[in-house]
């Protein structure tokens, strides 16, 4: 790992940078190209964001007006929680390319397995109706990998039962003193790349004296302690920011490397930051 991007190989050969840019709760418009600008001036090729974000446009636009060549980007969108099904996400798709002014994906991911609205219906062959709808864009070459995001085990079981097409990527709430080591050893065990999101634990990890103080033994901050972590463990952060001088900052992740006692350490941090939303019982 020298560089932002330095990439990962997933499962169907597509190569990913190791570091991408988050862009959830980046407000719509002005704040959203800012930030993604900065990003791409600081060296970023991996831009991450969402439907349910709402910033799609902004973000196409900022990417736009950048200069950046395109085919030198990877860009993710997940589907919203409301398009359930194969008609839906199939329109979904075509919506993300429309809004970021793209005519290819690089990745797309079903974003929630179980939202609440389809709990009290046959939400399992909603999941597996909405799989076939990624596959089917995937095939038809809209999207260059496809794959799921706060998926547990039993989800991909589902999956499995209809797939013709194995998920590429999972990507889950991954932080120090917030991961679940079954679903890392189980999505690894499958081939299937661990993407982390809010790899900062939405700022909690700030108030933590241990990470504060491994920070400053490295005479680093402790969001690239943390980042450091993420790559050391070849999980692949994405972490977020509006601020032009955080996201720079961020981007020095690769001019020094943490020792065996500090990673051991940060491992067992627990209950610092919270814990993810089950996607079972989350209220959306």
């Amino acid at each position: 790992m020298k560089s932002l991007i330095d990439t990962y190989t997933l499962n169907n050969g597509v190569k990913v940078p190791i570091v991408g840019f988050g862009t959830w709760q980046t407000p719509d418009g002005a704040i959203a190209k800012v930030a993604v600008k900065s990003a791409l001036s600081s060296g970023y090729r991996h831009i991450d964001t969402a439907e349910m974000y709402g910033n799609e446009k902004s973000i196409g636009a900022a990417i736009k007006e950048s200069g950046v060549s395109r085919n030198s980007l990877f860009i993710t969108s997940k589907l919203s929680n409301s398009d359930h099904s194969y008609e839906k996400a199939a329109t979904a798709i075509e919506k993300s390319l429309r809004d970021l002014q793209v005519s290819t994906l690089d990745l797309f991911l079903i974003h929630w397995p179980n939202p609440k609205m389809f709990r009290d219906s046959d939400w399992k062959k909603h999941l597996q109706d909405t799989w076939r709808a990624l596959e089917d864009a995937y095939k038809a070459g809209k999207i260059k990998a496809i794959g799921v995001s706060n998926f547990k085990e039993h989800h991909f079981d589902i999956l499995k039962e209809t797939q013709t097409v194995k998920p590429m990527v999972n990507q889950i709430r991954i932080c120090p003193g917030d991961y679940n080591e079954e679903l890392i050893d189980y999505c690894r065990n499958e081939n299937i790349l661990l993407e982390a999101y809010s790899p900062l634990g939405t700022g909690k990890i700030f108030t933590d004296k241990i990470m504060a103080e491994i920070a400053e033994k490295n005479n680093r901050t402790v969001a690239q302690v943390c980042l450091r972590w993420s790559l050391q463990h070849d999980f692949l952060p994405l972490p977020k920011s509006i601020h032009e001088d955080r996201i720079e900052e961020n981007s020095h992740l690769f001019d020094f490397e943490l020792s065996d006692s500090d990673m051991a350490t940060i491992d067992n941090l627990k209950n610092i930051v919270g814990h993810v939303a089950d996607p079972d019982t989350a209220e959306f």
